[in-house]
């Protein structure tokens, strides 16, 4: 919990309202434990937006009752991901490790509201399914078997790349039109 409090001798007079540490996904990976209930309401240390998977749970839901969003992409990034975490991230099954990957870092954040976005991402339902694959092995392979002087999140480095690879997608998973013979 953080809490106000003044700078030693008093220094420049001011009182401190925050307090810089280590992110719950730095404390995973250097072993340490991590609240899952904090990870998950949002009461946590992190980048604004993406601490409270709860509201980017509820934000989600609203896109999705409104149609602005399809599921194949979300789903498949975080399945993949998940599936990738309890195989290489080294803890085995564990679903309370399994739990800090997922609420802690920008996963939720970048699957739900930045992966789904129109412009760079796929059109195609097969496209959709295998971008967001990709997404979850680049993830899982920033985030668990980078070295240990390589930042602990990897979604951003994920989107990045994977939207390079969106119109090798769409050209491999684009539908033949009826009718139309396949070209020789």
């Amino acid at each position: 919990r953080m809490t106000d409090f003044t700078v030693p001798d008093g220094a420049f007079g001011k009182v401190v309202d925050t307090v810089s540490g280590a992110t719950p996904l730095a404390a995973v990976k250097a072993g340490e434990s991590v609240n899952l209930m904090s990870l998950f309401i949002g009461n946590t240390k992190g980048t604004i937006g993406e601490t409270s998977a709860l509201a980017i749970l509820i934000g989600a839901a609203i896109l999705l009752a409104t149609k602005v969003i399809d599921l194949r992409v979300p789903l498949t990034y975080i399945g993949t991901f998940a599936v990738f975490a309890l195989l290489f991230g080294g803890h085995g099954f564990s679903i309370s490790y399994l739990a800090a990957e997922l609420f802690g870092g920008g996963l939720m954040l970048g699957a739900w509201f930045m992966a789904t976005d129109y412009v760079t991402s796929p059109i195609t339902p097969k496209g959709k399914i295998v971008y967001g694959i990709c997404l979850g092995l680049l993830t899982g392979a920033f985030r668990l078997l980078a070295t240990a002087n390589a930042a602990p999140e990897g979604v951003s480095y994920a989107i990045i790349f994977c939207n390079l690879l969106v119109p090798l997608i769409e050209k491999a998973t684009f539908p033949k039109a009826f009718g139309k013979e396949a070209s020789k």
